[in-house]
Parts: structure tokens; sequence; C-alpha cells
């Protein structure tokens, strides 16, 4: 019983994961308002492979989605950032 009850935990929490991931696509998509097209373009392409990978893991290894969407956030803050300050991106 103990197998199915961690089998259900890690399904809730790569479901939970993955709701992170949908909520930081808003955040990738709003670049926008600060990044050129180019790189917003560069940065959904990238959101989309990690929720394809997302849906990939899930069912088989669920508890390897946990980590996506902090994946997510550092990569947004680092690519936001970065253009910033090097590439003179202002909002």
């Amino acid at each position: 019983m103990t197998a199915d009850r961690a089998r259900v935990a890690s399904l809730v929490g790569a479901g939970l994961a993955m709701a992170a991931l949908a909520v930081i696509g808003i955040f990738y998509a709003s670049a926008g308002l600060v990044a050129p097209l180019w790189a917003v373009v560069a940065l959904m392409i990238f959101w989309g492979l990690l929720v394809v990978l997302g849906i990939r893991w899930f069912r088989r290894r669920p508890l390897r989605v946990l980590p996506l969407p902090f994946v997510a956030v550092l990569v947004w803050l680092g690519v936001v950032t970065l253009g910033e300050r090097l590439l003179g991106w202002t909002a």
C-alpha cells in the first residue's frame, strides 16, 4: 500500500510542477515588454521544450518533473537580467 501512496504523491507533485510551469509561461510570454522579438521567440521555444519534457516524464518518471519550474524561472531571470545589463533591453 505504501508504494501506491508514494506513486500518488509523486504524481500530485508532478501535477503541481506542471501547473507551476504553466504559470511561468505567462512570464515567458510577457518578456516581450523588455526583450526584443527574437529573444521572446527563443524563450518561448525553450519553455515549450520544458513543457514537452514534463509531459513525457509525467507518467514514467514523475519526480523528474519537479525541478522543471525552477529551471524555467532561473533561465527566464537570467536571460532578462543579462539582456538588460549587457544588451541594453529596457521597458
